[in-house]
Order: C-alpha cells, then sequence, then structure tokens
C-alpha cells in the first residue's frame, strides 16, 4: 500500500466531516462562501484572469481550459451558466460523491462562476438515476436561499442568481453539452452542429451559455482561497490541481480517489488501489472512461498519468474514469460490452452511428458466441473506418459528436493488443479463456 500522502481538496470535509458535510452548516464552519462573498467585489476580467493562470482544464472529459471557455462567451447578455452532472460514462461515478457529499461547495462554485460571466439564471442538470443526489442538491439550495446566498441581492448586494435543478431522463447522449442544452429545453437529447452552435455563443434559448461540470466548477472556490499559484503547485506543470479518479474493475480497493496528475498508472492501479484481485494479473486498463482506446501493462504501465502523456499514445484521460482487467477477462466479451452500450444510447441522428455501432454489436456478439468467421476482425475494421476515418486518436468524425468514434475505441484496441485472442475465438469457436 502506498506511504505517499496527496492533498486533498474537493474530498477533505467529506473525509474529515463525513456524517454531514452536505450541510450548509458544516460548509460555512469550514469556511464556505467566503469565496463566493470575495468574488462580488472582483470584475469578470479578473475572475476570467484568475481561472485562466490556475491551468483549471474541464473535468467532464474534454480538458479544455475553462478560464478560456469564459473568455469566449459572447454579447448579448443575459447569458445562462449550465452545469453539467449528467455522469453516464460507464466507469465514472465522481460527480455523484461531489453532488450527494458536499453540494455547497458546488454552489458556492456555480456563484463565482455566475458572477464571472454575468449569469442571473444557472441550471444543475443531473441524471435521472441520480435521485439521492438530486434530492441532497435541492436541500442545499434550499439552504443557499434561506441565507440568502442565491435569489435577489445575494450576500446584502444588488446581484441576483437563481439556480434550477433539472433531473434528465437517463440518456447518455445529454452528457454531450450541446444535447444536454436540448434536452434542458425540452427537445430531444440530440446534439447541434458546431459551428453555428457553440454554446458560448448560441447555447440555452440560443443565448450565450457557459457549460460547466460539476467538478470544474467544484474547484473555482479552492482557486480563489488559495490563489492561482498555489492551485497550479498542486498537480502536474501542465494539468494543475487535483483530479478525481474513479477506479472500478478488478481491483481490491475500488473507488474514488483525489489525486494529482504525473504520478504513474503503476501507483494509481498497484499501490493505490491494491493491485490484482486474487492474485490475478493486470491483463488492459480503460484510461478515460468507455470511451477511451485501451491501454496495456507492457507498453504504458510506468507511463505518468497526465492529458498530454496520454494523447501522445493514443487515447484520453477523460473523464478520470479507470476500468481495470486482469487475465480472466475474455476482451471480446469486453469490447462487445462496451459497443453495446454505445449501440443502446446512440441517439440516432447520424447514419453512421446509428447503424454502425449496431452492426458492430452484432459482429462481435457473433465471435464472442463461437459463430465468428475469419473476415470478422476486418469487417468490424472496415464498418469503424466509416464511422471515424483513419481508426486515429483523436478520432475524426463523420457524425455530429463523438459518440460513434467513441464505440469504435474498443474495436481499435482489440485490434492493436488483442487480434490473437480474437482469431483464437474465430478459429476455436468458443472463447480460449474457458
Amino acid at each position: 500500500m502506498t506511504t505517499t500522502t496527496y492533498p486533498q481538496v474537493l474530498t477533505r470535509r467529506m473525509t474529515e466531516h463525513p456524517a454531514d458535510s452536505h450541510t450548509l452548516a458544516r460548509y460555512e464552519a469550514t469556511g464556505g462562501y467566503q469565496q463566493a462573498r470575495a468574488a462580488m467585489g472582483m470584475t469578470r476580467e479578473q475572475l476570467v484572469e484568475t481561472v485562466k493562470e490556475s491551468g483549471l482544464i474541464g473535468r467532464g472529459g474534454a480538458g479544455f481550459s475553462a478560464g478560456m471557455k469564459w473568455s469566449f462567451l459572447a454579447p448579448p447578455r443575459p447569458s445562462y451558466l449550465v452545469v453539467n452532472g449528467d455522469e453516464s460514462e460507464p466507469g465514472t461515478f465522481k460527480d455523484r460523491q461531489l453532488l450527494e457529499r458536499d453540494p455547497h461547495q458546488m454552489i458556492e462554485g456555480i456563484i463565482i462562476a455566475s458572477v464571472a460571466n454575468e449569469v442571473h439564471e444557472a441550471f444543475i442538470y443531473i441524471r435521472g438515476e441520480y435521485p439521492k443526489p438530486a434530492r441532497r442538491v435541492q436541500h442545499a439550495i434550499d439552504e443557499a436561499y434561506a441565507a440568502g446566498y442565491l435569489g435577489d441581492g445575494i450576500f446584502g448586494s444588488d446581484y441576483q442568481l437563481d439556480v434550477t435543478v433539472h433531473l434528465g431522463g437517463g440518456a447518455y447522449i445529454c452528457g454531450e453539452e450541446t444535447a444536454l442544452i436540448n434536452s434542458l429545453e425540452g427537445r430531444r437529447g440530440e446534439p447541434r452542429l458546431k459551428p453555428p452552435y457553440f454554446p458560448a455563443a448560441k447555447g440555452l434559448y440560443m443565448l450565450p451559455t457557459i457549460v460547466n461540470n460539476v467538478e470544474t466548477v467544484s474547484n473555482l472556490p479552492h482557486i480563489l482561497e488559495m490563489g492561482a499559484d498555489a492551485y497550479k503547485a498542486l498537480g502536474h506543470d501542465k494539468d494543475t490541481g487535483t483530479f478525481l479518479f474513479s477506479v472500478s474493475g478488478h481491483v481490491k480497493r475500488p473507488g474514488n480517489y483525489e489525486l494529482p496528475h504525473g504520478i504513474t498508472w503503476r501507483e494509481l492501479i498497484f499501490d493505490i488501489a491494491g493491485g490484482m484481485l486474487d492474485g490475478r494479473e493486470l491483463k488492459a486498463w480503460i484510461p478515460g472512461g468507455a470511451s477511451a482506446p485501451w491501454f496495456v501493462p507492457e507498453e504504458h504501465l510506468d507511463m505518468p498519468i497526465t492529458k498530454d502523456d496520454c494523447g501522445q499514445a493514443g487515447s484520453m484521460l477523460g473523464s478520470g474514469a479507470v476500468i481495470v482487467m486482469d487475465d480472466s477477462t475474455c476482451m471480446v466479451k469486453a469490447a462487445e460490452r462496451v459497443v453495446r452500450f454505445f449501440a443502446h444510447e446512440s441517439c440516432g441522428q447520424c447514419t453512421p452511428c446509428r447503424e454502425g455501432t449496431t452492426w458492430m454489436q452484432q459482429i462481435l456478439a457473433r465471435i464472442e458466441e463461437g459463430h465468428g468467421r475469419a473476415v470478422d476482425l476486418d469487417l468490424l475494421l472496415d464498418v469503424s473506418d466509416n464511422i471515424s476515418p483513419g481508426l486515429a486518436w483523436p478520432p475524426k468524425m463523420t457524425t455530429i459528436c463523438p459518440l460513434g468514434p467513441s464505440a469504435v475505441s474498443p474495436v481499435t484496441s482489440l485490434a492493436k493488443y488483442f487480434r490473437e485472442e480474437v482469431e483464437a475465438h474465430v478459429t476455436e469457436g468458443r472463447c480460449p479463456l474457458g
């Protein structure tokens, strides 16, 4: 087990005060809402520049500079803030913990982001399968209204800010920001074309909109409290601050871990998450949620966990979900399960995704069930190439959003690292693992 102690920022309160970390009383007793008060006296330029200098990157998957995104916000006003809590990526459960156990931290971040972007109406979009986190957030919002921290004249100023909780219908695609906006407006959860529908220009109700992830917004009070330089010093040179990793699969200690980037995969999987169950061997892992191409120990175990290193190796850190697979895993079965998820969750708007993901799932199921043909892997790659031309990473797309190319990731990973296992399924007519 690791003896290294890493700084706890987002999870400190819930670790030190697990019984009542979600309450306003505990939040204020541990310094809460002081930074929101400070933000009331700052200009938009000062707040945007502070977040830029901190190096904060979005924690929802894209990893884009939060301050830079804010700076893109176009006139005219009003503008809106939407907090993306539609945590539907398989293997990801970090936002659930933040929503359920420290909602006031996010609400304070919403106030800071709203002041910075001249927002007077903010929305928190939470996945429909998160009833307890949604209740906790709504209760926290009610507490904030009663205390005068939301509503008219917040903190005794003339600033007005209303926050509304909206539960989604359980569609994975609504984690994509423009599909989320469509859903929030009461439309089908389908992505919009960018351009012209960049949310910072044409977002909610066709007005400028900032969409930030729950974890991203929750970092804002800490950036103001400690300052941009101290926040940067917490993490890696380029990936500043701490990150929540959701580790699941065949490890002894699955769970959420708040860590800096720059540690290695070996440290995360073996030292922090405890290594493999039952003395098994590590076979592969998905580094950034089900959308990400897979990693294998022979090539990647001692690689630093950073956005750049992961990108150069042909994958991504995404939403921070790490799904670990040991040597008992049938890789064809694992790929089929991931592709089946994306086929089911396709909104159907784009033909390559709507049709191609279903074909891919059917071919993988045929191989897994012992009825595969020698041409099937090449057929899988051909279908994949029609969804994501060139099969490179980051993906090129024939679709409006990345859902289709996300389904391609397990197929290219199979072909790159586990071709012999696929061929054995075909020649033996069964899984070679028994």
